[in-house]
């Protein structure tokens, strides 16, 4: 969850405000006029409130974790678990968003699937590295004597 919420508020803010390549729904509503960028600022604004409500659900599970985090390789494990959250996010927003839903792309233009591509291939990176660091502290807790 907390994975989610980051994969969520890193894409609303550097893709969405700083490098402002897409909105929410930009590409059925281009911001090219006054009424259209309101539209876009409204989605986008709920969109960082869903990612700032997932965000707090994953804050509150980390509390309620009894200090895994704080045991051996649990660090690597919170890590893992971000890093799939975040990859998952990357998932969904590009197949869903990007190709099922057509609401917005990555960055349109020149180029536009290869960004939108771009974007899947890092959340299915983070996706695997992610997996990858939680098999490893699950392996560690088997071999671990106690």
């Amino acid at each position: 969850m907390l994975g989610l919420g980051i994969g969520g508020f890193f894409d609303g803010i550097v893709l969405h405000q700083i490098l402002q390549w897409h909105h929410m729904v930009s590409t059925r509503n281009p911001p090219d006029t006054l009424a259209d960028l309101r539209l876009n600022t409204v989605a986008d604004g709920l969109f960082h409130a869903a990612a700032w409500i997932v965000t707090v659900v994953g804050i509150v599970l980390l509390a309620r974790a009894n200090g895994e985090a704080r045991s051996r390789g649990g660090g690597r494990r919170l890590l893992g678990g971000i890093l799939i959250g975040w990859g998952l996010f990357n998932l969904l927003d590009g197949v869903v968003d990007h190709h099922l839903l057509n609401l917005h792309h990555v960055r349109p233009g020149p180029n536009e699937l290869l960004y939108d591509v771009g974007f899947l291939a890092w959340g299915a990176v983070m996706l695997v590295v992610g997996s990858a660091l939680i098999r490893r502290r699950e392996v560690e807790r088997e071999v671990e004597p106690g």
